[in-house]
């Protein structure tokens, strides 16, 4: 049993738009739903489809040394042991003996006794930690009736096999970077890169979480936008630095997220991962608190030559201009997309208190990343303004998502469009007929300006591409 999800009040606004207009659905919602799971609609899917796209052509088209790759989901066993995932991936739990309500038992303390409350404490130090506190059972509210805190593995089981006589007991990947670990050498010998040079890689990772919450924040089921870059040791701190800065810049001038709402958080010493020696966090000032939305940590040579030495292969990086082999260091910013998602719907949310009293929902998505770039509405049902309108909209559609819509009153079709984050909206009138111009509405300063046909799609491309 979980702990129910109580929402702070900004983020019940984030879920209800995401939901009113096609976002995000609750998952298997016709069958009562399935705890923590998440079907993304048709603004949704843009919108991911979008933040994708621009990261990819950030992070691997406009650079010369990252490439692509796309790894299986489903990994030999092995790979796992070798990373350390078997033995030390791992949240601690704890279980309410009334409710039987299971509970992650840093994030409860944190819950109760502030931010960073758990780091570094040991699973005796916990338990000791609940026990002085009494602290209420989030589920039941009864207090002393928690079970001494355990580690539990974070990774799905599944089996892989044609019967259950000689299936092989797997897992569902909890991250995509060592996909990338195992390919490095194939990538080497295939590309001729040299180092240092970046791998990076889009794809569903799975983590049976203790306490999934807070939306689509954390799920069981969810997206990461990963990089692993490989470089000469002795060089990793410039290069952990540089990617520090590269990251933080493309949330601001990319996706557009207001420099207020995000920060940089180094690790402590004794918050760092057993193969880390330097872990920054991005967060993200989201509705329920400061979140981490990107982590750039500095993985040493652990996953390569743990790699090396369980798999018996030579993974060492031949440097033919010094004559000289290494393991090269990794630094590896992890982005995961569904907080990407959250962040990016929460920066641009706004309500406004228009001039004739009404209140305005907006999304003021960037246009690079908004799920509709151009609304195209005729003005009325007849005399061929429709004909025109959906002739415009043909010539909009190489740019991105363009919606056509002739329903109801302008004003109301202007709201909608705002309220799904719609930068512009073309209105074909009866004076397009005579004049070839139509009138172009700018959604966040609500301005409008007639503007040739013709003129249109350069017009919009340069906001858009």
């Amino acid at each position: 049993m979980e702990k129910k999800e109580t929402l702070d009040s900004s983020l019940k606004d984030i879920v209800s738009v995401c939901k009113r207009r096609g976002f995000v659905y609750p998952g298997s919602e016709i069958y009562g739903g399935l705890s923590n799971t998440f079907d993304y609609g048709p603004y949704g899917a843009e919108l991911l489809h979008n933040l994708k796209r621009l990261w990819w052509k950030s992070f691997v088209h406009l650079r010369e040394d990252v490439v692509g790759l796309d790894s299986s989901i489903l990994l030999n066993p092995k790979v796992w042991e070798a990373s350390g995932h078997v033995s030390n991936f791992n949240d601690p739990l704890i279980d309410c003996k009334n409710c039987k309500a299971r509970i992650r038992a840093d994030k409860f303390l944190e819950d109760h006794k502030g931010e960073n409350a758990a780091t570094g404490l040991t699973l005796e130090q916990m338990n000791e930690a609940i026990k002085v506190g009494n602290y209420p059972c989030p589920n039941c509210g009864n207090r002393g009736t928690f079970t001494e805190a355990r580690d539990f593995n974070l990774m799905f089981q599944t089996s892989h096999g044609a019967n259950a006589e000689d299936a092989q007991e797997i897992y569902l990947r909890p991250e995509t970077a060592q996909g990338i670990f195992i390919n490095f050498k194939n990538v080497v010998s295939t590309t001729r890169r040299k180092i240092p040079f970046g791998i990076a890689q889009i794809g569903k990772s799975f983590r049976n979480e203790i306490m999934a919450r807070q939306f689509v924040f954390r799920t069981r089921e969810f997206e990461q936008m990963e990089m692993e870059y490989f470089c000469e040791p002795g060089t990793q701190k410039e290069w952990f630095s540089h990617w520090v800065e590269y990251c933080m810049n493309w949330l601001t001038e990319q996706v557009g997220l207001r420099k207020e709402n995000i920060r940089l958080r180094e690790h402590e010493k004794e918050e760092l991962s057993f193969y880390s020696e330097a872990t920054s966090d991005i967060e993200y000032k989201y509705g329920f608190g400061w979140g981490e939305l990107w982590g750039i940590a500095s993985r040493t040579d652990y996953d390569l030559g743990q790699h090396e030495k369980f798999s018996g292969e030579d993974l060492k990086y031949h440097d033919q201009v010094n004559n000289k082999k290494y393991i090269p260091y990794v630094v590896e910013p992890a982005l995961g997309l569904n907080r990407l998602f959250l962040a990016t719907v929460t920066d641009a949310y706004a309500e406004e208190k228009l001039a004739d009293g009404e209140t305005r929902t907006v999304l003021r998505f960037s246009p690079k990343v908004a799920p509709v770039k151009v609304g195209v509405f005729p003005l009325m049902k007849k005399d061929g303004l429709p004909e025109m309108a959906r002739k415009i909209y043909s010539e909009l559609a190489s740019l991105g998502s363009i919606e056509y819509d002739d329903g109801g009153a302008i004003g109301k079709r202007y709201r909608r469009q705002d309220e799904i984050g719609t930068p512009f909206c073309v209105t074909v009138d009866y004076d397009s007929l005579n004049d070839q111009t139509v009138t172009v509405r700018d959604r966040d300063s609500m301005n409008q300006e007639r503007m040739p046909i013709q003129a249109l799609k350069s017009h919009f491309a340069n906001h858009i591409l």
